[in-house]
């Protein structure tokens, strides 16, 4: 999509909004980047059930406070100006209600997909009822930061003696433990893997039980069958789900000024302004599939917690705290090719790895010349390079992860996130690399994708950094994403729409190869 001022027709919904949106079937986007593989839960056979965990002490700890956010007031009627490239599905997306309560509010739309540039739309009544104050977790509890990688999962999944001890799952054609799963699940969405642990326990008794329903087994997270026009059945579906449902509470409240919350019935509350972003995380994904009465009591001390504090004791004994400092700055990158070649800028901030966690990811197209009818994905000959020096602290299932701190763990510190890089020639993990070395070759290799780009994101202390934050609120500024001085902006609420600007040049980003807007060089 071109930034100028066109009117808005279905169209703008195909390129508006990432593949990977979970409430929104049948959206196709060129370069959306993540999507659950292919997935076939094996059921093996299951010992007898065991007795049930003891109930855990209340809070032993008082959480560091959070910055109270400025209250909401719930009489006034907020209006958007639809801006170019918007849908009305983003709108509601972006402020925490469905699709059909925002069309209740604006009886003149009556078609979803037909917008205008400058059109009001009526934003509907922020709700009185907030959530409670009872936090839950910390942000360095659900994001896969600090301490995370010491937790062995393999080593805790054999001592419990439910179903999850015996189950499997078929992913990318290999047949995978419960442990492997989790662990993927937790590195590829940065999201530690005691809190999937504790949410397979509460939401199914997958830790203490091995007499569960085929729903427990197949939906486990979910707890009922996926939606028309979306197969979540299996444990690697199901862990994916779930942890992009828990980054759209964090990353939503923490720095895209989510401040509502809507029900399946439509019943809907503001998030309490003193929360942190985990409480909020896990309070978005418990309210999926759950009745708001009982999410009431899910939320407090006799709820979730009380199953995670059974396993992994205080959340708030020790936290990272805050897990990305006010006033970080971004290490010097270059752009991640070579200097004299001219790639293609072809998407814009989206996210990190699924729609629901930071939009920390842009992406770039190498130069080749493809004959006519070859097949779009495919190993480019155009090397990716490393855009400052680092250690590689992983590099497998397409995925390159560059550490800056040099200390090869990349949950602490500034880290480089490369996707859909070809297995051979890719940069071999604990390997020291300069500015410029070889990181490998693009294709379409890791997540989803469906043709030959290189995806790149940062990370600090496992979190997803936003490439561009328009939305942050005072003391949640975040810095530039800057490659070869090359500024990364986003358009508000569009996923993939933005541009790079260098000085006076800008560079739109669009699919293809015969616009001149979109080719980048240094």
């Amino acid at each position: 999509m071109r930034l100028q001022a066109v009117g808005i027709a279905a169209a703008a919904v195909l390129l508006g909004v990432s593949a990977c949106t979970q409430n929104q079937p049948g959206v196709i986007v060129i370069t959306a980047t993540f999507q659950p593989v292919e997935s076939v839960l094996v059921t093996p056979p299951v010992p007898a059930d065991t007795a049930p965990l003891p109930a855990p002490a209340l809070p032993a700890s008082s959480p560091t406070p959070d910055p109270t956010r400025p209250a909401v007031g719930t009489n006034a009627v907020a209006e958007y100006v639809v801006q170019p490239g918007d849908t009305l599905f983003a709108i509601a997306q972006a402020n925490g209600i469905s699709l059909e309560t925002l069309m209740a509010a604006n009886a003149q739309i009556t078609n979803p997909n037909l917008l205008s540039v400058g059109q009001i739309v009526n934003l509907p009544h922020p709700p009185n009822e907030t959530s409670g104050e009872f936090k839950i977790i910390p942000d360095s509890r659900l994001v896969r930061g600090p301490g995370s990688g010491a937790f062995d999962v393999a080593g805790f999944i054999s001592g419990q003696p439910g179903y999850i001890r015996i189950a499997t799952d078929v992913v990318d054609e290999q047949l995978l433990s419960a442990s492997e799963v989790v662990q993927r699940a937790s590195l590829e969405y940065s999201v530690d893997a005691r809190l999937l642990l504790a949410l397979l326990e509460y939401r199914a008794g997958w830790l203490t039980k091995t007499d569960l329903s085929d729903t427990q087994k197949t939906y486990a997270l979910e707890g009922q069958p996926s939606p028309a026009g979306f197969d979540r059945s299996g444990l690697y579906r199901q862990l994916a789900w779930a942890a992009n449902q828990l980054n759209l509470g964090y990353y939503g409240w923490r720095y895209r000024a989510l401040a509502n919350l809507e029900f399946d019935d439509g019943t809907r509350v503001r998030y309490t302004p003193g929360l942190n972003a985990g409480t909020v995380g896990l309070q978005y994904f418990l309210s999926r599939n759950t009745a708001y009465a009982d999410w009431s009591q899910q939320i407090g001390a006799e709820g979730f917690y009380r199953v995670y504090t059974a396993y992994f004791g205080d959340p708030f004994s020790n936290p990272i705290d805050p897990l990305v400092p006010s006033g970080i700055q971004q290490p010097p990158m270059t752009l991640p090719f070579l200097q004299g070649q001219t790639w293609f800028f072809t998407g814009g901030p989206h996210g990190g790895w699924g729609s629901g966690s930071a939009w920390a990811a842009i992406d770039f197209a190498p130069p080749d010349e493809r004959p006519d009818g070859s097949p779009a994905c495919y190993v480019s000959k155009y090397p990716v390079t490393a855009v400052a020096p680092g250690v590689v602290a992983r590099s497998e299932g397409g995925s390159v992860i560059l550490d800056l701190d040099m200390d090869g763990d990349e949950t602490t510190g500034w880290t480089v996130l490369y996707l859909h890089i070809a297995s051979e020639g890719r940069a071999i993990a604990g390997s020291a690399l300069q500015t410029g070395d070889l990181i490998g070759y693009p294709s379409c290799e890791g997540g989803f994708s469906n043709g030959t780009h290189v995806h790149i994101a940062r990370r600090y202390n496992g979190e997803w950094i936003p490439a561009h934050c328009d939305q942050c609120l005072p003391g949640y500024e975040t810095p530039s994403f800057v490659l070869g001085g090359w500024v990364v902006y986003g358009l508000t609420n569009q996923e993939y729409q933005g541009y790079l600007q260098n000085g006076s040049e800008r560079r739109i980003a669009e699919q293809g190869r015969l616009i001149p807007d979109n080719r980048v060089s240094w």
